[in-house]
């Protein structure tokens, strides 16, 4: 629907998606874009906030096996959340955050697939 150009139904499409599954990572992360290519940055930040927390929340504390590669399709959609929720932090003036959740991202996959070391000033 995106690529077609149907933004407003993609966007009624992932509502109706989250009204059956709250934790669906991946809508709030569309929605998240949508959002920021509109200049809605408090919407966008919301929506990339949330991805990325649920993201965070499938992590178990033990066991994991590190990195966490965005490599794998599976983890796209979280780092790209990330991505976006460190970029919303940025333009908001809110550098430390925004740091905070790059070196998180990094410390899962330290070979920064998504520059996101270029969001801190390198």
């Amino acid at each position: 629907m995106l690529k077609a150009g149907e933004v407003d139904l993609a966007i009624d499409e992932l509502r109706w998606l989250l009204e059956g599954c709250r934790l669906f990572l991946e809508a709030h992360k569309l929605l998240g874009e949508i959002a920021l290519m509109d200049g809605d940055l408090p919407l966008a930040r919301g929506h990339f906030a949330r991805a990325y927390d649920l993201g965070l929340e499938a992590i178990p504390e033990e066991g994991l096996a590190r990195p966490l590669p965005y490599a794998r399709p599976a983890n796209r959609a979280f780092f790209e959340a990330g991505r976006g929720l460190a970029q919303c932090l940025h333009h908001s003036n809110e550098a430390r955050p925004a740091a905070e959740v790059v070196e998180q991202m990094l410390a899962l996959d330290p070979s920064d697939p998504l520059e996101l070391r270029e969001l801190l000033g390198g």
